[in-house]
């Protein structure tokens, strides 16, 4: 993206002078300031005194060579569902409001700033993360970048993540990806978003809509922005990420479920990506995988998130589900059906999907396929609950089918500029997560061309 900062070329900038961790503070908080954008809907809680204080401290650090990171200094921002030390973790809604303010930050948290980046607010997001359309009735709904005067939705769960990111009120996030939380949100804005492997990033200190199914990733503006964040959050070494050449990467394009019902736009920019691709050496396969189909069975009655969320709301529910969006309790209290033999089952069939899964998938590099079904609806058009309904489960459909396998996933902006933004998504089994990297950055700017 050509003058666009990226996580590098802001990191360089600190390093050589060029600007100061106070100036990009004060920078993004000018933005979520302005009456004209979406700061005050893509924000819940924005705490400029201490993320002034932090960005100074950066750069006395800085001064002295003590900083912490090259990446010292950058503000991000953090989905109102982490603990932050002194905050109260709405997650969304207004039945957490009177709750303790946390005692520590998420591990996820903590780590990045360690890292040295800079905390800049809480980003608005659906209610307890249930939808992957983005719209919440307790603080509002951030618009999508595309064409924000009609207004369309802007992904979810993970809505203000995105839209921090796209208009310059933070240089990266922190999101959750249950479904499809970091990847969609990306999509609907023309960014990146990753979804690890599950058991690389602690899940303590977030609230949860399925511990079995819950994964904590970065949203940024390229691949290689989210790979610096993704080895921060896994507590791992930063290393130079290589881009493989595009010649020679062994793709499989899965036929069964994730071609479905696609917009025409999605559609569209899904193939010329692919021709690209095989023009420039990519070899392409389109395969049937059948363990697809098990998804939407497994998920009849509700799935994990509907047992899992109704394990953690059932108190709270019966105290305070009068101000729950109905959107959501309905979708929570699904799970109260749930017996615990039906949940074993669940977990029987889950271990074999994920382990034929594995087995189909082995001789590629990568699933690839478009992030959601859909382009992001207009806001306006799903104030009908079937309408909603209907969007919903395009967004999350192919996201979700790669947290049943316990995979990893990246979704790329594959649009033209001036074009309906459109996600392009590299998948593969869990543990793959440096070879999805790698194989994104190496496509990145050709499937965009």
């Amino acid at each position: 993206m050509p003058n666009i900062p990226t996580l590098a070329t802001l990191a360089d900038d600190l390093e050589n002078g060029r600007t100061s961790a106070r100036k990009l503070v004060d920078e993004c908080l000018a933005r979520i300031a302005d009456s004209s954008g979406e700061g005050a809907r893509a924000f819940i809680h924005v705490d400029a005194e201490a993320a002034i204080e932090a960005a100074e401290a950066m750069d006395r650090l800085r001064e002295v060579k003590a900083a912490p990171s090259r990446y010292a200094g950058i503000p991000l921002s953090i989905k109102d569902l982490f603990d932050i030390k002194g905050q109260v973790s709405r997650a969304g809604s207004r039945a957490l409001e009177d709750s303790p303010p946390a005692e520590a930050d998420a591990p996820a948290v903590a780590r990045l700033r360690r890292a040295g980046f800079v905390v800049i607010g809480r980003t608005n997001m659906t209610e307890f993360a249930f939808s992957g359309i983005g719209i919440n009735p307790h603080y509002g709904t951030p618009k999508s970048a595309w064409q924000r005067s009609v207004g369309h939705v802007p992904g979810g769960s993970s809505s203000g993540a995105a839209v921090s990111v796209v208009d310059r009120m933070a240089h990266g996030a922190l999101g959750t990806d249950t479904g499809g939380s970091c990847r969609i949100p990306a999509a609907y804005n023309g960014i990146v978003g990753f979804k690890p492997t599950q058991r690389r990033v602690p899940l303590d200190g977030a609230v949860p809509l399925s511990f079995t199914l819950d994964s904590i990733g970065p949203l940024a503006r390229s691949v290689t922005c989210c790979a610096v964040l993704d080895v921060v959050l896994a507590n791992e070494t930063v290393a130079p990420l290589q881009p493989r050449p595009i010649r020679g990467m062994r793709l499989a394009v899965p036929t069964t479920v994730a071609l479905d019902e696609l917009d025409d736009a999605v559609a569209r920019t899904f193939e010329r990506a692919l021709e690209v691709l095989s023009r420039q050496g990519a070899l392409i396969e389109r395969i049937a995988v059948p363990e697809f189909l098990d998804v939407a069975q497994l998920n009849a009655k509700g799935g994990f998130a509907a047992a899992e969320s109704y394990a953690w709301h059932r108190y709270l529910i019966v105290s305070k589900g009068d101000v729950y969006d109905p959107r959501v309790s309905m979708r929570i209290l699904r799970g109260e059906s749930l017996s615990a033999a039906d949940y074993v089952d669940l977990l029987g069939a889950r271990k074999s999907l994920i382990a034929r899964a594995a087995a189909r998938l082995a001789p590629y590099d990568a699933l690839i396929l478009p992030t959601t079904a859909n382009t992001p609806p207009r806001i306006a058009d799903l104030a009908d609950d079937k309408a909603f309904t209907k969007a919903n489960l395009l967004s999350l459909r192919n996201c979700t089918l790669i947290n049943m396998i316990d995979g990893c996933a990246i979704s790329l902006p594959a649009h033209r500029e001036s074009e309906v933004p459109v996600g392009l998504m590299l998948a593969a089994s869990g543990g793959a997560d440096r070879r999805i990297f790698e194989l994104a950055a190496g496509m990145e700017a050709a499937i965009r061309v």
